[in-house]
């Protein structure tokens, strides 16, 4: 494909190599370009925006003279003579001469609906004779790779971060921030919103001249004002110091329709925060809502989808007829991809000139088509209705078919004079500007006026001074300068210093501004005037420092200036500065920082990281058992057993876990005895964590991980029972360490020791009720009971020698030594889930007969089943209740009341009837049969026990003498 705009004469056949420069926003392309071009003899660049072309044009001439670079834009043009570089816009490239050096800014503008053909003719047609640039978003880059095969790319990386920062108010707005909406009525509301506030704000807008425009960036540059009101006009590459954008508007009119911002257009209007290598940050203010999660990672990211359509319009027309010409703009693409444009405005200015009887009589010829297309390029700069417009080019096209071929003088004389006046608001005075730009355009076509370099003249004198007035106009309504002249001197601290009393009471200029505690300053909301409202917003500065200050104490401070509060709450030097919210675990809460805007950077961060520390620190000693659960050497199911123990806080029903302790061994059981956890019979749990303390912390964790609004008082301490009131959850109570039945609460190792009683008792190991008994008898009795432990604890007793300590590093040796023989008459842990037997030794060591023989429990098919038994004096004070708690407590135990008044007994209930099914079958009413087995008569109570036989004596020298203490507390 030819390069159009290189003539014959100067074209050898042969094209420079074309290079895709891509990346986001502050990479430096337009930087590069720049460089590039001023190092060949003469270049061209095209940019997408007359402001971005102002700014590059200033820039070259401070470096290549004003002789040697010309500005050409649609409606101005410098061109020296002798000029060698031309910056433009895209629209106004000049198409008649060759250069060395060639780029195109923002050629991903080739998706725009109504510019887009303009850059896709670019890409297709433009070329350098040495080098071509093509600058823009890595979403172009398929189609670059299309059209031009053979070209090269370069992707840039970000200079600076760009991230998200939220939603905040206009009036919390940091300074050096840029506000961007989309209306003039939008831009003037929040830059009056502004100057109430802050003391003033620059307005940039599309509109604006660029003298209007350069005017009110250097107020903002030169620090006069914080804050910049502007449409996406500062997404086209335009420079300052911005830190923050915040959009006040996802919503825009392209032309069309009104329509929400796409991810890339949001990214390239953020993208301004943060110049080269300053970090920069986006987020929306002015009720807006946050953005999406999605749409943020993308920004941050800069991760696009690919340009799907670019535009495009046949370049090669017809001037024949106005129907060859007709038919040769509305020739479609013949690429899949490219659509037309929509409805440009010489097109339809076109077609409705040359439905005009006498425009079409005049437009015959050739030269004639192609004049008449010529003035159709005149653009609407007013963007006054269409049969306005049409009207001024019917006239301009007449005028040029009279004798002398010219525009009247005393027309465009009479025109341009109606534009002189330099009175009326910003909206009039912006119009005026327009229609001067319109005037601009037309007096830089050299063959339509005589003396065409005086009307340029004229016209740019007129658009100055409109310019100025604008200017004037804009700082008058939206810089209060009074407010302005405070805020520069309160930049001075020898002029002005704001008092912190003792009692954090800020005052500045004798105006109360707010109170500064912790590291959080509340500002005073009745201050209304602007002066104060003024004067607090500087007096941050002292209020800043000062936080700063407290922070380097709060990072310092030792461990006991710190305290946690019942409400998740992190009191230093009795204020509240940090508050405890839902984190990754229960065990690790997140840390919300209560301070103010103006803690930030590593400041902030080292605030945030000693809190933290004692955070974690303070939970580890308060929890200590319980954190070091990962420490253990635990395998398999014990290590299943102790990570879920951990996520509850220390607590557990015993039949969520049936199926890791099945495959526990004896050395499981052991090790997690050794950290602290009982496998009791109803619930799996650590007996340390039951004290009030670590119960009032695991129910402070409990609740701030389930994000409750207001946190929970701990259970009252050292109650073993009591009648629960409100509606917190069970898992509320069991965390505190309680089982809940109905609305009565227990201690978990109550439970457990009321719970191993019962089930002794069931076996008979209990003498229930209470017959007179003589010393000798009742010596005999306790002779024959075996050893079981009354809190149904793991029955292995670890037996440490003084000489080594136990630690984790060596447990394990503790432990096989300790369970490597079973202990005599001991009782193994407590059932499986599912089983209804009580604890009984798995097994017993065989022992040839001696004549010093040792009692041995009877063996467990020995052992009588589910026998009545009667609660005991000890049963009830375990659990500190009435007898109709008591019963309660049985029955959910699985206990059924047998008989009535004193005499009532209590006795296992049977498993079917425990777990009976919906078979309409069962009858309430029938009593189920009794299993005549599991049931022994009840004088089988009143025989008299067989003494057990004597176990021979064990040396105690032998290595063997540990199993002795086995069985032991």
């Amino acid at each position: 494909m030819r390069p159009y705009f290189i003539s014959d004469t100067t074209y050898d056949g042969k094209t420079g190599q074309v290079t895709a420069v891509l990346g986001p926003t502050n990479t430096g392309k337009t930087h590069l370009a720049v460089e590039r071009m001023m190092a060949h003899s003469d270049g061209i660049i095209g940019l997408p925006l007359r402001l971005l072309a102002r700014e590059v044009y200033d820039r070259v001439v401070g470096v290549k003279g004003g002789a040697n670079v010309a500005l050409v834009t649609g409606e101005e043009k410098i061109i020296p003579p002798q000029a060698c570089y031309f910056i433009c816009t895209v629209e106004a490239m000049p198409l008649d001469r060759g250069f060395e050096f060639l780029a195109v800014d923002e050629i991903q503008l080739a998706e725009d609906p109504e510019r887009g053909h303009i850059f896709t003719d670019r890409l297709l047609y433009a070329r350098g004779r040495q080098e071509t640039l093509f600058l823009g978003s890595e979403t172009i880059r398929h189609w670059i790779k299309r059209l031009i095969p053979d070209a090269s790319f370069i992707s840039r990386p970000r200079f600076s971060t760009l991230s998200y920062r939220g939603a905040k108010k206009i009036s919390r707005l940091r300074p050096r921030t840029a506000i961007v909406a989309f209306s003039a009525s939008d831009v003037y509301a929040i830059a009056e919103l502004v100057r109430r506030q802050r003391g003033g704000a620059a307005v940039i807008m599309g509109n604006l001249s660029p003298r209007t425009r350069n005017a009110q960036v250097e107020l903002y540059q030169s620090g006069d004002v914080d804050y910049l009101i502007a449409t996406d006009a500062i997404g086209m590459g335009l420079n300052m110091d911005i830190d923050h954008i915040a959009f006040a508007g996802t919503v825009k009119y392209d032309g069309a329709l009104s329509r929400r911002l796409k991810p890339a257009e949001f990214a390239q209007i953020a993208g301004r925060a943060g110049r080269h290598m300053n970090n920069g940050s986006f987020g929306t203010t002015a009720n807006v809502e946050p953005l999406d999660d999605e749409l943020v990672a993308n920004i941050e990211g800069h991760n696009f989808e690919a340009v799907r359509n670019i535009r495009w319009r046949n370049q090669d027309l017809v001037f024949t007829t106005n129907r060859d010409l007709l038919r040769s703009l509305e020739t479609l693409p013949a690429i899949d991809g490219m659509l037309s444009p929509r409805d440009p405005d010489d097109y339809n200015a076109y077609k409705a000139l040359i439905r005009d009887e006498e425009v079409r009589k005049a437009s015959q010829t050739p030269a004639k088509v192609r004049q008449l297309w010529q003035v159709c390029q005149v653009p609407d700069f007013r963007k006054t209705m269409h049969d306005v417009h049409v009207r001024l080019l019917r006239e301009i096209f007449l005028f040029l078919q009279e004798k002398n071929g010219k525009i009247p003088t005393d027309w465009i004389a009479k025109h341009l004079k109606s534009l002189e006046k330099t009175d009326g608001d910003i909206d009039t005075l912006a119009t005026r500007i327009a229609h001067t730009r319109t005037w601009t355009y037309i007096s830089h076509v050299s063959d339509w006026m005589d003396d065409y370099k005086y009307w340029q003249e004229t016209a740019r004198n007129i658009e100055d001074k409109l310019s100025d007035a604008l200017h004037e106009c804009l700082t008058q309504r939206f810089v209060d300068r009074r407010t302005a002249m405070l805020v520069r001197k309160l930049k001075d601290r020898s002029q002005l210093e704001a008092l912190i009393s003792d009692t954090g009471d800020v005052h500045v200029e004798g105006h109360f501004l707010g109170t500064l505690k912790g590291l959080k300053f509340n500002a005073d909301t009745n201050v209304s005037s602007t002066e104060a409202r003024t004067l607090r917003n500087i007096g941050n500065k002292a209020v800043s420092s000062e936080i700063a200050l407290r922070a380097q104490r709060l990072a310092s401070a030792p461990d006991d200036s710190f305290s946690l509060d019942g409400n998740g709450q992190i009191i230093w030097q009795d204020t509240v500065v940090a508050t405890l919210v839902k984190g990754e675990t229960v065990l690790k809460p997140r840390l919300q920082l209560l301070a103010s805007e103006q803690l930030n950077g590593t400041a902030h961060e080292i605030v945030v990281k000693r809190l933290n520390d004692w955070v974690s620190a303070h939970i580890e000693q308060r929890l200590k058992p319980l954190v070091k659960l990962e420490e253990l050497p635990l395998t398999g199911p014990a290590r299943g057993i102790a990570f879920q123990v951990s996520e509850k806080l220390g607590a557990m029903r015993r039949f969520e876990l049936n199926e890791q302790i099945r495959n526990l061994d004896k050395k499981d059981y052991g090790r997690l005895k050794f950290g602290g956890v009982r496998v009791g019979y109803e619930h799996v749990f650590m007996p340390i964590l039951l004290k009030p303390d670590p119960t009032a912390l695991r129910c402070l964790l409990w609740a701030i991980h389930d994000e409750r609004e207001e946190i929970p008082p701990p259970p009252p301490a050292g109650r073993v029972s009591f009648e629960v009131t409100g509606n917190l959850p069970w898992t509320y109570y069991l965390t505190a360490g309680y089982a809940v039945f109905d609305k009565l609460a227990i201690r978990l190792d109550m439970l457990d020791r009321l719970a191993g009683l019962l089930r002794r008792a069931s076996r008979g190991l209990i003498e229930t009720a209470e017959p007179p008994k003589s010393a000798p008898e009742e010596a005999e009795t306790k002779a024959a009971e075996p050893a079981v432990a009354e809190t149904g604890e793991v029955p292995v007793a670890i037996s440490v020698s003084t000489d080594q300590p136990t630690t984790v590093e060596n447990i394990d040796t503790v432990i096989e030594s300790a369970v490597s023989e079973p202990a005599e008459g001991a009782i193994s842990e407590p059932e499986k889930a599912g089983e209804m037997e009580a604890p009984v030794p798995d097994a017993v060591e065989k022992q040839e007969p001696a004549e010093t023989a040792v009692a041995v429990p009877p063996k467990k098919k020995e052992l009588p089943r589910n026998l009545p038994f009667k609660p005991t004096h000890e049963m009830l004070s375990l659990v500190g209740t009435t007898r109709e708690q008591f019963s309660l407590i049985l029955s959910k135990l699985g206990y059924e009341a047998l008989g009535e008044g004193d005499e009532i007994t209590y006795q296992r209930k049977s498993f079917k009837k425990q777990n009976r099914s919906k078979n309409p079958r069962h009858n309430k009413d029938v009593k189920p049969k009794r299993d005549k087995e599991s049931v022994k008569p009840v004088n089988a109570l009143k025989q008299p026990r067989k003494a057990p036989p004597k176990v021979k004596e064990i040396d105690p020298d032998s290595p063997f003498a540990i199993l002795k203490t086995l069985g032991k507390k």
